[in-house]
């Protein structure tokens, strides 16, 4: 049995703070009575938080039930953004998961909607190199949550989380699963397991297990 190695998204393997923004602004610019317009490090300090937590934090003055359906909006549009607007991914990643793959499982747990991890696996063409994915969009669970289906989904034994928020550590902590922080990405980490610089870092740090 593998041990699974299961990966952040957002800030993790790619920055794509810059499309999202400009998807969700398209969707902004729609209603009159929202002024809102997000610049890409006003996005970045939401990245990581569930979809309802964004809502509130953006769109406070908005009623509840509305703005939910609002940011509803904003996600479905920015799939579609990006299937002609590409985020950044990050160096190298598509051989170093080749070379994880030799040994280990790979996995993708994120807090975001239905079908954008699968557009990140389309877009970057790395769907063979990805064992199962979860996300907030499929279960309405948070993060610590669907780390914790995906192992037990998986059976996987020693599992690790890569991430690079403070919303990620928290996340590996209910989960049971040591954190391994991606210093490189959206947040400022001091509690984890161990520490990378650049994706490359991994393959040093899983060769002799």
């Amino acid at each position: 049995m593998k041990t699974g190695i299961i990966f952040d998204l957002d800030g993790t393997l790619w920055n794509a703070t810059k499309q999202i923004a400009e998807s969700w602004n398209v969707v902004f610019e729609r209603y009159d009575d929202i002024d809102l317009r997000l610049t890409t490090k006003e996005l970045e300090q939401q990245m990581g938080k569930l979809m309802e937590t964004i809502a509130d934090n953006l769109l406070p003055n908005i009623p509840v039930e509305r703005r939910y359906k609002i940011l509803q909006e904003c996600c479905n549009y920015e799939n579609e953004y990006l299937l002609t607007h590409s985020g950044v991914l990050y160096p190298d990643i598509k051989d170093i998961f080749k070379k994880l793959n030799e040994k280990y499982s790979v996995y993708i747990v994120s807090n975001c909607q239905c079908g954008y991890i699968e557009q990140f696996l389309r877009k970057t063409q790395l769907e063979a190199y990805i064992k199962d994915i979860e996300c907030f969009g499929n279960t309405g669970k948070n993060k610590g949550e669907n780390i914790r289906l995906l192992v037990k989904r998986n059976s996987l034994k020693a599992p690790v989380y890569i991430g690079d928020t403070k919303g990620d550590c928290d996340a590996s902590k209910e989960a049971g699963v040591p954190f391994i922080f991606a210093s490189y990405g959206f947040g400022n980490v001091t509690e984890y397991a161990a520490k990378i610089g650049e994706m490359k870092d991994l393959l040093m740090l899983f060769s002799g297990q």
